[in-house]
C-alpha cells in the first residue's frame, strides 16, 4: 500500500504512529479476512473487533480524559479511516463506529454522561455501539422521524421503529433519536441514551445487503420502552442540532473511507495492468488503460484534499456543512468510479469473485447512499450558494 501524501501537511510523531498502526492493521489483519467476512454476509467479525480494541483502534478517536486515544480532531480520524478502508471498506467503517456514537454524546452530553457512556468504550474489551436515526419512512430527511418519546414520571416512553441501523442487535449501547414534540419537525427531535437490554426494545433479523457486509444492519422496534430522564442528551428539542453536527463529522470521515476504497481499487488495478500482457505488451502501456488509471489517481487526490479541507474547517470550529457534503459527494462518487474502473481494467477477472475488486464495487455503492444520498449532498451544497 502506498503512503498518504502528507508532505504539505506535516504530522506529529503521535499522528504518524496511529496512521502506521492503522496501515499495518489493514495489511496484516483486515485484508486477509475481508473475503471471508463478505461471504459470511450477516455475521459481525468479532475477532477483528477484539483485535482492533486491544491495539486501541476502536477508541483512538475518544478523548484522553475518558481513556481514549485522544485523537479527537477530525483530520487525524480521516487519516486513520482512509488507511483502514484501504484494507476493507465495511470492516474499516465498523472498527471506527464507536466514534459515530460518541459524537452526539460529546456534543450534547453532560460530564456525568460522557464519563458513564464513553469510558467503557476505551478498554481492550470495548462494547459495540450504534446510532439509531433512520426509519422506514425517513432516510435522509431526519427531521421527519416518527418514533416518539412521551414524557412520563421519571423519564420517557419510546414507541416506534428504526430501519437500516448499523450494529443493531450487536451493539450494547445506543443513541436513539425520537420526537418529544411530534407537531414539530427538527425542533421536536430529542436524543436519548439506551442500553440493548432495555425492556420494550426488540430487533429484526439481519438485513441481507449488497455490500459492506461486515456491518450487520437490523430494524429496531420500540414498544413502551422506558428511558430515564438522565439519559436524555441535552434539552428537549436539541437532538437535531447534535445530529447535524454528527453528520458534518461523519460525512467528512466517510469521505476518507470512500477515498480509501478508491485507493485500494486504483492500486490493485495499476499493479494488475503492469503485469497483464495483451497484444504483446503490458496493458498499462495501452492508452485507454493508462488514461483510465490517470483518471482514477486524479479523482482520488481531489477527494482526499476536499476531505482534508472539510476536516480542517471542523477542527478550526468553522462552519463546514457544505464542505463536508462536498467531500462526501466527491469521495463517494470517486469510489464508485474507481471500483468500476478496477473491474473494467481486470476485464473478466474483475467480474470474478476470485479477485477483490467486484466486492469493492459493491461496497462502494453504499457511500453514495448512507449519511445522506448524493442527491441530498447536492441539495445541502446548493443551500450555501
Amino acid at each position: 500500500m502506498s503512503e498518504l501524501p502528507t508532505e504539505l501537511v506535516p504530522l506529529t510523531d503521535e499522528q504518524r504512529a496511529v496512521v502506521d498502526l492503522a496501515r499495518s492493521f489493514a495489511t496484516d489483519e483486515i485484508r486477509p479476512r475481508a473475503r471471508a467476512v463478505d461471504e459470511a454476509d450477516v455475521e459481525t467479525p468479532w475477532d477483528l473487533w477484539h483485535k482492533a480494541a486491544k491495539v486501541g483502534i476502536t477508541g483512538f478517536m475518544l478523548p484522553e480524559e475518558y481513556g481514549g486515544g485522544g485523537f479527537t480532531d477530525v483530520f487525524t480520524q480521516c487519516l486513520v479511516q482512509e488507511e483502514l478502508c484501504v484494507g476493507d471498506l465495511g470492516i474499516g467503517n465498523l472498527l471506527c463506529s464507536n466514534g459515530f456514537f460518541a459524537d452526539p454524546v460529546l456534543a450534547l452530553g453532560t460530564e456525568e454522561q460522557k464519563r458513564a457512556w464513553l469510558t467503557p468504550l476505551t478498554g481492550s474489551d470495548t462494547p459495540m455501539t450504534s446510532l439509531a436515526t433512520t426509519e422506514p419512512g425517513s432516510g435522509s430527511d431526519a427531521a421527519s422521524i416518527t418514533t416518539t418519546a412521551t414524557r412520563v414520571d421519571g423519564g420517557y416512553r419510546l414507541d416506534g421503529q428504526k430501519a437500516w441501523i448499523s450494529n443493531a442487535g450487536e451493539a450494547e449501547l445506543y443513541v436513539v433519536f425520537a420526537k418529544t414534540d411530534p407537531t414539530q419537525r427538527s425542533r421536536g427531535v430529542s436524543a436519548f441514551l439506551l442500553r440493548k437490554n432495555t425492556e420494550g426494545v426488540t430487533f429484526g433479523e439481519p438485513m441481507r445487503k449488497m455490500g459492506q457486509r461486515a456491518i450487520v444492519c437490523r430494524e429496531v422496534f420500540f414498544s413502551d420502552a422506558f428511558v430515564p430522564e438522565e439519559n436524555r442528551l441535552g434539552d428537549e428539542g436539541q437532538g437535531f442540532v447534535g445530529l447535524m453536527r454528527t453528520f458534518d463529522i461523519s460525512r467528512a470521515v466517510l469521505g476518507a473511507a470512500a477515498t480509501g476504497v478508491a485507493r485500494a481499487a486504483y492500486e490493485y488495478a495499476r499493479d494488475y495492468a503492469r503485469t497483464r500482457v495483451q497484444f504483446g505488451k503490458p496493458i498499462i502501456e495501452h492508452q485507454a488503460v493508462a488514461f483510465r488509471l490517470a483518471d482514477m489517481r486524479t479523482r482520488i487526490e481531489q477527494a482526499r484534499l476536499m476531505t482534508w479541507r472539510a476536516a480542517r474547517r471542523l477542527d478550526a470550529g468553522l462552519d463546514a456543512t457544505a464542505e463536508a457534503a462536498m467531500a462526501k459527494l466527491t469521495a463517494s462518487e470517486t469510489a464508485a468510479y474507481c471500483t468500476w474502473a478496477a473491474v473494467q481494467t481486470l476485464g473478466g477477472w474483475g467480474y470474478s469473485r476470485e479477485f477483490p475488486v467486484e466486492q469493492w464495487m459493491r461496497d462502494a455503492k453504499l457511500e453514495e447512499i448512507e449519511e445522506g444520498t448524493s442527491d441530498i449532498m447536492r441539495l445541502v451544497i446548493s443551500r450555501s450558494l
